[in-house]
């Protein structure tokens, strides 16, 4: 979440899986702050100077030297390291430095040959087995082999080690050998084929780079060295980070712009005055404000949307009295007005989550358990639950429309006799108290676990699990009705057919609803907005950032 989510905010993130929570620094802020950047070795040295130009435009589409300027609406000070980051700048910038041994396609998940030849013919069999792209190089001119393969996916494995990609291959992936100088296989504990789209979180690198004493603190702050389309230049956390194309590159996804510049502007007014405007210093910009789409559309900008994941959320600290009864979180979710907070906040711009998956979702179906907006429903269950008087401090992050959310949350409450203090924060303030422990009520953020995947499987692993981050703060994994769903959740991932797979996972969905730990109260549309007459091929995304593998200049 950057502006979205936590930690990693660099990480939206949490954990999937059974690994106990990695800390928070490498982990969790869409706009995680980790200090300043240290210098950068080789190709990609950060400029501690201050930036270069953060005002270098395109050529109006005529392309040749010219740069692609881009107006990112998160932090890019978050964790680069492609195995913990949740950060979405820096998760949209490593799609560009990065590849896996298949790639996704950024909007269906459709995976794709990348730095692999092929995709695997048989996803159903226990083994993939993969050659490497003939000249694959990295950014430094050392290629890619066999060794940079098993490097990577042996840290994410390693029990000792503690990533965010650990959660989304160590239920099914027993391993990964050299069979070759190019080639490896992949050994499942179980016929998977979901994981041939996430095969695109695995990041490959350079072994003989970040295998180097210190190096993973490095790539935390920014160091990179990959084998993709576009190598970093320069990045200065907290203004920009410079792009340039990668002549050696000899995959399938080749850069159409010889430099991008990419400026981190989390302000609303002054990221829509970058890109608007007879004197707009940007040709694309994502996390759009609702309420300026009909000024940039009128201005000849091209202003699309995504629908997914993306949403806010609640989640309660279950052992802070009263919220460890599940009648108070969903009285509580019982008394949100979702219908007026589509329209007063969104724009209508979203939609009352129905369960935890998002309506457009291969496998959503409505839970058994929907909170429509039902005051007396409310307040018949705190009656149950001897509440009694109480009073909320409402922590949140302070991402613009967010806060637009929280006055009607405050109304619904305060409706029932709640006394509350919304409070909102800096996303790694938030996020940072959660790391130390530090007591809470109730916590209002934003996730998008789309920036990882589609399937259900990933997106629900992400929130809960046993050792999951997001559990951790909610204080509740030891719970009987948690425990009872972890073994529901592993039970759904190695079910080998598809329709029971399906049937199994919405049925532990529908105790997610009912219990209301963590748990949607909108998903919205995250709006991009570009000029069609200097760039072409933009899709825009249904989670945060910019992804340029298709565009090119008009």
């Amino acid at each position: 979440m950057s502006d979205s989510t936590p930690r990693s905010t660099s990480r939206h993130g949490s954990r999937l899986g059974p690994p106990p929570a990695p800390d928070r620094r490498s982990f969790l802020r869409y706009s995680g702050a980790l200090g300043t950047a240290a210098a950068l070795s080789g190709t990609l040295a950060a400029c501690s100077a201050g930036p270069e130009s953060t005002n270098e435009t395109g050529d109006g589409g005529q392309g040749g030297d010219s740069t692609l300027t881009a107006v990112i609406g998160y932090g890019n000070d978050g964790s680069w390291d492609p195995t913990q980051t949740a950060s979405a700048f820096a998760m949209a910038g490593n799609e560009h430095i990065y590849e896996g041994l298949l790639g996704a396609d950024p909007i269906s998940r459709e995976p794709y040959a990348a730095l692999a030849t092929e995709v695997p013919n048989d996803l159903k069999a226990t083994t993939w087995t993969f050659s490497l792209r003939p000249g694959a190089k990295w950014h430094d001119g050392k290629p890619v082999t066999a060794d940079d393969v098993v490097f990577v996916f042996d840290r994410i494995l390693d029990p000792k080690t503690q990533t965010l990609a650990k959660g989304f291959f160590e239920s099914w992936l027993k391993e990964v050998r050299k069979t070759g100088a190019t080639s490896v296989e992949l050994i499942l504990k179980f016929p998977f084929p979901d994981g041939a789209a996430r095969l695109s979180l695995a990041k490959i690198m350079p072994k003989h780079v970040f295998g180097e004493p210190g190096a993973w603190d490095e790539a935390t702050k920014g160091k990179t060295v990959g084998s993709g389309p576009y190598r970093m230049t320069a990045h200065h956390p907290k203004s920009n980070t410079t792009f340039e194309a990668f002549a050696d590159y000899n995959g399938p996804r080749k850069a159409a712009f010889k430099k991008m510049n990419w400026l981190t502007i989390v302000d609303a007014a002054p990221r829509v005055a970058k890109i608007s405007g007879a004197g707009a210093d940007a040709e694309i910009s994502d996390n759009i404000p609702y309420a300026n789409i009909g000024q940039l559309k009128k201005g000849g900008l091209t202003v699309e949307g995504g629908a997914g994941m993306n949403n806010l959320f609640l989640l309660f600290n279950t052992a802070h009295k009263p919220f460890d009864d599940v009648r108070v979180r969903q009285a509580l979710h019982y008394a949100i007005d979702r219908e007026k907070m589509i329209e007063a906040a969104l724009r209508g711009h979203g939609r009352a989550s129905t369960s935890f998956l998002n309506e457009s979702n291969p496998s959503y179906r409505p839970a058994k358990t929907v909170y429509g907006y039902d005051l007396a429903k409310a307040r018949k269950l705190l009656k149950e639950a001897g509440a009694g008087k109480f009073g909320v401090n409402l922590m949140a992050v302070n991402v613009s429309w967010i806060v637009d959310c929280l006055p009607t949350i405050k109304d619904g409450w305060e409706k029932l006799g709640v006394e509350v203090t919304l409070d909102p924060q800096e996303t790694t303030a938030v996020f940072t108290k959660l790391d130390q422990k530090k007591d809470f009520q109730i916590v209002a953020a934003a996730s998008n676990p789309n920036q990882f995947g589609l399937d259900a499987d990933l997106i629900m692993r992400y929130n809960y699990g046993p050792r999951n981050i997001w559990m951790g703060y909610a204080r509740w994994a030891g719970n009987p009705t948690a425990k009872r769903l972890f073994t529901d959740m592993d039970r759904a991932t190695r079910e080998p057919e598809a329709s029971r797979k399906r049937a199994m996972i919405q049925d532990y969905i529908d105790t997610v609803a009912e219990q209301a730990v963590l748990y949607p109260v909108v998903h919205n549309e995250l709006m991009t907005a570009w000029d069609p007459k200097k760039i072409s091929g933009v899709q825009p995304q249904p989670y945060p950032g910019i992804n340029l593998l298709r565009a090119k200049w008009a």
